[in-house]
């Protein structure tokens, strides 16, 4: 998974009430402190923890270790799409100061999972963006994804940003089945593919229920 890089271009310094949603959910020390319940996932031979921090408060060692597993399930698929595979621009966009990132580690200390993830303003509205939710094979059909996004989604929905969203390349097919299967679907904003004009990837997401649709 990965970002349009679209944003709302702000008209003055006056922060908008939605704008102050996103600063708000930004300036929280730890996003996943109040959801104890989610603080550590045993299941089907699994036991990890979570933690949730920004990318600024990683290591060089867990950041290498995020973006191997990055590269080592997606780089193929960059490079069978229109996008192709650039390793500095991945590296820079996943070391912003902008990334958030909710991490799955083992008791030894291994990750074995992540979201990288932002709270950010999309096409005019308060949003959290799941850049990427990377598992070690390992790890997978297990329930720890769906446990990790229903954490992304509780952290959005708790924050009052009106929705999940995320990119998806349409031939990865494992991950369009995922979440289509978790209730996302394709956003207003996804581009659609004409005989003209062919898109490789599509915008899903999953709304705010709890808050009505402006």
């Amino acid at each position: 998974m990965f970002s349009r890089k679209k944003k709302i271009k702000k008209k003055s310094k006056v922060l908008t009430e939605d704008e102050e949603i996103v600063k708000k959910a930004n300036d929280q020390n730890n996003p996943l402190g109040h959801l104890v319940a989610f603080h550590s996932f045993s299941r089907n031979g699994l036991d990890v923890a979570l933690k949730c921090c920004k990318a600024s408060q990683l290591d060089k060692i867990t950041i290498d270790q995020l973006f191997e597993l990055l590269k080592k399930n997606m780089k193929q698929m960059y490079e069978e799409s229109a996008w192709g595979w650039n390793e500095k621009d991945k590296f820079f966009e996943m070391t912003e100061n902008s990334a958030w990132y909710l991490i799955a580690s083992t008791k030894e200390g291994k990750t074995i999972a992540f979201s990288h993830f932002r709270f950010d303003m999309d096409y005019g509205l308060p949003v959290l963006y799941c850049y990427e939710l990377q598992l070690e094979l390992e790890c997978r059909h297990k329930g720890l994804g769906r446990f990790m996004l229903q954490v992304l989604e509780l952290m959005a929905f708790s924050a009052n940003l009106r929705k999940v969203v995320l990119t998806v390349f349409v031939h990865n097919l494992n991950a369009v089945g995922f979440f289509k299967s978790h209730g996302y679907v394709v956003d207003e904003t996804s581009p659609a593919s004409t005989l003209e004009e062919q898109f490789d990837y599509e915008i899903l997401s999953k709304s705010n229920k709890r808050i009505s649709k402006s």
